[in-house]
């Protein structure tokens, strides 16, 4: 997992072979005047969803404690402050159902072993060994989440 500021963004661009191409486009979009929706960026390999939505408590957040096999989210608060708890996957031992093939994602029900914010500005980027439930918070969110294919 990376914790930044959009500003220092270039840092991970050797990171992945789109990730470049992933932040120009945050970069490059007007942000805050963008309406929820999602977006291809480039084809399959990289995917934008803006969600403009009421923060979560932690309990109805962690639900959805998820992680992904075939895809690195970057997620951007644009507006609100937003809290994600975050776990290992390699330490999850309650996996929830099974894998779901088609929106790649698993789910989990163990506890977070930590918590941040996000505030304007800043991102996140999960990998598949990070389980992470976004979106806790008491005020309105605005945020964008790029799906990055491995």
């Amino acid at each position: 997992m990376i914790i930044d500021h959009l500003s220092n963004a270039e840092k991970y661009f050797c990171l992945h072979p789109l990730f470049k191409q992933a932040f120009e486009y945050i970069q490059s979009t007007d942000l805050k005047a963008i309406e929820p929706g999602k977006f291809e960026i480039n084809e399959d390999k990289l995917r934008a969803a803006i969600s403009n939505k009421q923060g979560r408590t932690a309990e109805e957040a962690l639900t959805k404690f998820e992680c992904h096999d075939r895809h690195i989210d970057i997620q951007l608060c644009i507006s609100g402050k937003e809290t994600i708890a975050w776990k290992a996957r390699s330490a999850c031992k309650q996996l929830e159902g099974g894998y779901d093939t088609e929106k790649d994602v698993s789910f989990f029900k163990d506890k977070p072993d930590m918590y941040f914010q996000l505030e304007d500005g800043q991102f996140a980027v999960f990998f598949p060994g990070d389980v992470h439930a976004p979106m806790i918070g008491e005020e309105e969110i605005k945020k964008l989440v790029v799906k990055v294919k491995m």
